[in-house]
């Protein structure tokens, strides 16, 4: 995307490029990579970075390494040799040393895009796009941490580069990958527990967990001094706000304010919502309706209850799936019988009983009430046959991607709509309405207006789709 295009332009654009058919090459790289691996970049090494791009070592020739934030501190990254946490950059020397290192994901792009096949992307959410856009443009597969997007505009349009230049592309929602999402489809469609109307989905974030403090916050927090090794100015990324550094932003709390992260439904949502989602072939929800006691503009509240309206898909009836943030949880079904409610967790109800599984992914699912599934368990014979392809997880599943042009599990034509669906539930409670939603010409149609304007967030300049690519990124790099 060279040029601008209206808002207009663009859902015909997007709406093309979804329907056409998704036709992948087969890949096959040169002799000049070493032992016909496929040369990966990434970019964002802090926290989840750094350990998803150790699932590569051995299948991938790692070429570059970018993060903004190179402070000499072992304590702000797991990065151990030998057992002991050590200085960032030695590290990163150490385990990749056929990597260059770089601040500016623009600067390593232009500087050795000849020499990269693949892209990973853990930055914070409203980063994604920006990094993903210039490395599409230019042709990179592309991996990326959920969720996919920071806007539903921003999701139409990478789906619609995935399909326009035949990329690999995964989403980094585990969970998608396991054993237990399989079974529970194939539970489902083996018509185990009947005609599926509700399923509930839960978190106990953001009031506790990782990443969350449970904030309240009507403006930033007081900015102080940048610490020595950090670019501020880019990993505030595309938002055109004044914002300061401070450690209730960075390098882990992000997530809560919206301008960066896509709370609680964002972090947790992806995996959660995931294997209902998947199982049932949900597709776009209709309408999304909201209970929150107050709404706050910069960070995301605690206790709210999202409740989608997804349509009839052939002849499985219309879904109402409910999300419960902490500190709100459902009603415990009776068919959990005394099992306690965790933490996180999903269920699926039907009209025979119903699939539920402990925990944000389907590490262990079973059918309920638990008569059903101890039934279930002592007649092998009756056991649903496995037919749906089992993958080695996420991370092998991509490079298998790369390698054979086979698609991946989470590829962006499954994780794009996914994920608009949590996107779409974040503008119900950033809004405290309801949203209304029409796929196809991508318009909330009830009045919601603050919702509406979120659609398609403007990046600043320098972060916008038509300054990155190739041709223009080089007039907004540094040195």
């Amino acid at each position: 995307m060279k040029k601008s295009l209206s808002r207009r332009q663009f859902t015909k654009t997007a709406a093309a490029s979804i329907a056409a058919p998704f036709i992948l090459p087969k890949l096959g790289f040169g002799a000049s990579h070493a032992a016909q691996k496929p040369n990966l970049a990434w970019v964002g090494l802090g926290g989840q970075g750094i350990g998803n791009l150790s699932n590569f070592i051995g299948s991938c020739n790692v070429v570059g390494l970018c993060d903004v934030d190179l402070r000499n501190d072992p304590s702000r990254t797991p990065i151990r040799i030998k057992g002991k946490p050590v200085n960032f950059i030695y590290g990163c020397k150490q385990l990749y040393p056929g990597a260059k290192i770089y601040q500016d994901f623009r600067k390593m792009f232009l500087e050795i895009g000849d020499k990269i096949d693949a892209v990973g992307i853990a930055t914070h959410d409203s980063s994604h796009f920006a990094v993903a856009h210039m490395a599409m443009s230019m042709g990179k597969h592309v991996f990326i941490q959920k969720p996919l997007a920071h806007s539903v505009t921003e999701l139409r349009t990478l789906q619609g580069l995935t399909n326009q230049n035949n990329l690999i592309t995964q989403m980094g929602n585990q969970g998608h990958s396991f054993e237990g999402a399989r079974l529970i489809k194939e539970w489902y469609q083996a018509g185990l527990i009947g005609d599926v109307e509700e399923v509930i989905c839960w978190t106990n974030r953001p009031e506790k967990g990782f990443g969350f403090k449970g904030l309240t916050s009507t403006s930033f927090p007081p900015k102080v001094k940048v610490p020595e090794g950090l670019d501020w100015d880019a990993w505030k990324g595309p938002v055109d706000k004044e914002v300061g550094y401070s450690d209730d932003l960075h390098p882990f709390t992000w997530r809560a304010w919206w301008d960066f992260g896509c709370g609680g439904l964002g972090d947790i949502g992806c995996h959660t919502i995931d294997t209902p989602y998947w199982a049932l072939d949900l597709g776009y929800p209709t309408r999304v309706d909201v209970e929150v006691e107050r709404t706050d503009p910069l960070v995301t509240p605690n206790g709210s209850i999202v409740s989608y309206e997804f349509p009839k898909r052939g002849s499985q009836p219309p879904v109402r799936l409910r999300w419960f943030e902490g500190p709100t949880v459902p009603i415990k079904p009776q068919m959990l019988g005394e099992q306690e409610m965790p933490a996180d967790g999903m269920i699926m109800i039907g009209s025979k009983g119903a699939i539920y599984h402990p925990g944000m992914r389907p590490n262990s699912p079973q059918l309920l009430p638990d008569s059903k599934w101890q039934e279930y368990r002592k007649n092998p014979s009756k056991r649903v046959p496995k037919s749906i392809p089992r993958v080695e997880g996420i991370f092998a599943d991509w490079v298998n991607g790369l390698n054979t042009g086979e698609q991946p599990c989470s590829n962006f034509n499954y994780a794009a709509p996914l994920t608009e669906g949590i996107v779409l539930g974040t503008l119900a409670i950033r809004t405290g309405q309801s949203v209304v939603w029409d796929p196809k010409k991508m318009n909330i149609t009830n009045n919601n207006s603050e919702a509406s304007k979120l659609i398609d967030v403007k990046a600043r300049k320098g972060w916008r789709a038509e300054d990155l690519t190739a041709d223009t990124a080089g007039k907004f790099v540094k040195g």
